[in-house]
């Protein structure tokens, strides 16, 4: 089977599925409210300067200033920042154009950098570089070459800055080629003009919506069909691809059938599953993701999964297993960061060399950036996966409000001791003779039934009248201790 390209549209939120041989990959949500940041430039202003940290936060309107690391200058701006000492680049106040390149997640405001790229379907153009270069992806080295050949002429002829000849650029005529880099050219002029005449804190250049990114971006030659669910989005699409991406016009389709676009490949059922802790392997077997704001961690273990010969041999297969459901986690739940793979201790050298190709092999087809250590000592895979957006989960969930997050909650016997040594503190600051205790129903159950000893002898050491009275609203671990 062939890949496949879902994009489902409601008027607040659009959604597009990548499905590969039937199979689910990748979800990528953009929300009316909150879109994306990452390719949008804007003319900020330089808020405070950290020598300690050769950063800088700039104010580009957002809720939080952003931050630029002396690594992400571009090369005239690292020549002015000699030794990397970033306070000889910039000072507080100074305007400047910054591009953002990761979201903000969490706590944490978006990343930045001054080497403005602008993405075209074949190329990358950047205006303050002094080289270009061709995809790595592109392995054959006659294509290459003609690649470099055609940008080079053009630049000759045309402009300053440099270009990056995309993937989808393979085989594509010089003509072709030349019409998107003059593209490229004359929206950068338009940009440039702007940031002469508009005031700081101000959007320059917003990417493409969603759907029109996904011609741009994800078209592959393997793609069957791009389909989607809404007719004005369509047509969209299909204006936009007769122009710049033609060879994807006849892929693209509008989906008008009863049933629900996401339907077709289980898209919301294998969505409600990349929101849980637990993976479950077709041989028994199973992993657990935990991610952190520091990292993610996942754990590998046989479950039920018994195998045949040896020990040796189960574990070697689970793990096989494990590294390519745990690529395609890493594309679904969009992990990036840091990630800690716990696979089952292996003996063998070969099997561990295997299990390590298993895993880069199925990461292959990730677009991310990402790099894979040798198993350690302790049997743990470091890795590292490019993050430019929230993960899935961040999206569509927020921490709980009665565990603040943790993923677990005090028991009601914790509680009760909690409130058993608060009614002591009360009753020696104060010097009351009657308490109310409000507390969650099974908290209030507990001190009436398990703890009702404890709590008569503990009225009577302290000789007061201690009540209770349960509230539905409260969680396992809250309560109120109230003077009467």
């Amino acid at each position: 089977m062939s890949d496949e390209i879902l994009i489902n549209v409601t008027p607040p939120e659009i959604r597009v599925a990548i499905v590969e041989n039937g199979v689910l990959q990748e979800v990528l949500i953009e929300r009316l409210r909150r879109r994306g940041l990452v390719g949008n430039i804007y003319k900020g202003r330089i808020c405070r300067v950290l020598p300690g940290m050769q950063a800088v936060f700039v104010d580009i309107g957002l809720e939080r200033a952003a931050f630029l690391h002396v690594s992400d200058l571009n090369a005239a701006d690292r020549e002015k920042a000699v030794n990397e000492e970033i306070e000889l680049a910039f000072r507080e106040g100074q305007d400047v154009v910054v591009q953002v390149v990761k979201d903000p997640i969490g706590t944490k405001g978006a990343r930045l950098t001054t080497e403005i790229s602008i993405p075209s379907v074949y190329q990358v153009y950047m205006p303050y570089a002094k080289v270009s270069g061709v995809s790595q992806r592109i392995e054959c080295e006659s294509e290459r070459m003609r690649l470099r050949a055609c940008v080079e002429a053009f630049q000759r002829d045309h402009a300053t800055g440099g270009f990056i000849a995309r993937t989808a650029a393979e085989g594509v005529d010089e003509a072709a080629l030349r019409s998107d880099m003059l593209f490229l050219q004359k929206l950068w002029n338009s940009v440039a003009q702007r940031i002469k005449t508009v005031r700081v804190k101000t959007l320059l250049h917003e990417d493409l919506p969603l759907p029109m990114r996904v011609l741009r971006d994800l078209h592959r030659s393997k793609v069957e069909k791009i389909r989607v669910d809404s007719r004005e989005t369509y047509t969209r699409m299909h204006k936009f691809a007769k122009e710049f991406v033609p060879e994807t016009v006849p892929l693209i389709e509008h989906y008008s059938g009863e049933r629900p676009l996401f339907d077709l490949y289980a898209v919301e059922e294998e969505i409600q599953r990349a929101l849980e802790r637990r993976v479950v392997l077709k041989s028994g077997g199973y992993m657990i993701f935990d991610q952190t704001e520091a990292m993610t961690t996942v754990d590998v273990n046989t479950g039920a999964f018994v195998g045949g010969r040896n020990l040796e041999e189960t574990i070697f297969k689970t793990n096989l297993e494990a590294a390519q459901a745990i690529a395609r986690q890493l594309r679904l739940r969009n992990l990036g960061g840091i990630i800690i793979i716990d696979f089952i201790d292996m003996q063998d050298e070969e099997h561990k060399q295997q299990v390590l190709q298993a895993l880069e092999k199925s990461l292959e087809k990730d677009h991310a950036k990402n790099t894979i250590s040798e198993v350690s000592s302790l049997g743990l895979v470091e890795m590292t996966r490019k993050r430019t957006r929230e993960s899935l989960e961040h999206i569509l969930c927020e921490p709980c409000p009665c565990c603040g997050g943790r993923g677990v909650l005090k028991t009601p016997e914790t509680t009760c001791l909690e409130i058993f040594r608060e009614i002591i503190r009360e009753v020696r600051q104060y010097n009351v003779q009657e308490l109310l205790v409000l507390a969650s129903n099974e908290v209030v159950e507990r001190l009436l039934d398990e703890e009702a000893d404890m709590l008569s002898e503990l009225e009577q050491f302290l000789g007061v009248n201690v009540k209770f009275r349960a509230e539905s609203q409260y969680s396992q671990e809250q309560y109120d201790v109230v003077l009467l």
